[in-house]
């Protein structure tokens, strides 16, 4: 990314939020050994672009939905950060209670309608909920984001079809890191298929970006937002990224052999924050005060959460059932 295109402010505010989510992720990751959060985690290091360029697009009303690996949009999106971290710790002022963790955060505040780890389960939802906004005359634009894998399940084909026949205001993110779990596209689709070409054979409006580039993210969501809000229905995103962390946990993950160290490093000189700090500050957009001071004040609103989850209380054993059942 050279050239920068978007208002100084725009970047201003992107960049902050890209370097929290990196932030509060590397914090989990650091505190993750303790063993005091007992749910699994799935981190999006070096995928932050893709939520922050989209969710920048949108209002508070606007509504999203995610995956497994849900942090960096729960938080772009305007999610509470104490009450993610005190899910994570299993506590009861967390986001579910402390019944969910980091798989199942919500905050309906922030139109984060909530995530679950089963691939492609929330797309249909997301699907539904923009069927609702339609029905009800609201001018509000729903957004499911999603991995790589999703677009194998039979939800996806079925949703997408039902968004494009109803034109309904719904945007569908890929973000396509290349694995799932273990497993790379070359044993999971055919060769020289790309998954935005599978996409346009539904009759979707579909396009394909670089997913560490967050100009190109923001663009790209921005037109395919307005096009939602004007009543032009559904529009496929595809971004290509790259997870740095394991699949499920903490670590690093290389020596496993499913994906190789150089592989590795070539993604990483292309980090979406790095990359745009350096342009930041070659514009004179930040200079490096700036980007110092944005890190304190991060690290002190992360520390803060942290603190907050480590001593709230855990949730009472009569709550153990509630919300299980419908009324």
């Amino acid at each position: 990314m050279d050239n920068l295109e978007l208002p100084k402010e725009t970047y201003k505010s992107i960049y902050k939020t890209m370097l929290r989510i990196r932030m509060v992720e590397e914090k989990i990751a650091e505190l993750y050994p303790e063993q005091e959060m007992r749910c699994p985690v799935h981190l999006c290091i070096g995928q932050e672009a893709v939520a922050a360029g989209v969710c920048a697009n949108l209002s508070r009303n606007d509504y999203v939905m995610s995956g497994h690996r849900s942090h960096g949009h729960y938080l772009a999106k305007g999610g509470d950060l104490k009450a993610m971290m005190a899910e994570l710790y299993g506590k009861a002022t967390g986001c579910c209670q402390g019944k969910g963790g980091s798989m199942h955060l919500v905050d309906l505040s922030a139109g984060f309608l909530g995530a679950t780890p089963i691939v492609a389960s929330t797309i249909p939802i997301a699907v539904g909920v923009a069927f609702g906004s339609m029905m009800r005359g609201q001018q509000r634009v729903t957004v499911i984001f999603f991995g790589d894998a999703a677009v194998e399940e039979g939800v996806f084909h079925e949703s997408i079809n039902f968004a494009v026949l109803k034109r309904l205001p719904v945007i569908f993110v890929c973000e396509n890191n290349l694995y799932s779990v273990y497993s790379p596209l070359s044993v999971r689709q055919p060769e020289g298929r790309e998954i935005v070409e599978l996409a346009k054979g539904h009759g979707v409006e579909s396009y394909q970006g670089d997913g560490n580039d967050v100009t190109q993210v923001y663009k790209m969501a921005e037109k395919a937002i307005r096009r939602a809000r004007q009543g032009g229905g559904p529009t496929f995103l595809e971004f290509k990224t790259y997870r740095w962390r394991e699949h499920c946990g903490p670590y690093y993950d290389n020596d496993l052999g499913y994906r190789t160290e150089s592989e590795f490093q070539e993604w990483k000189q292309r980090c979406p924050i790095e990359n745009l700090k350096k342009n930041l500050l070659r514009d004179d957009i930040l200079c490096n005060q700036d980007i110092e001071d944005m890190a304190s004040e991060l690290e002190a609103e992360i520390e803060d959460a942290i603190i907050f989850a480590k001593e709230s209380p855990f949730p009472e054993e009569q709550h153990l059932l509630e919300h299980i059942y419908a009324p």
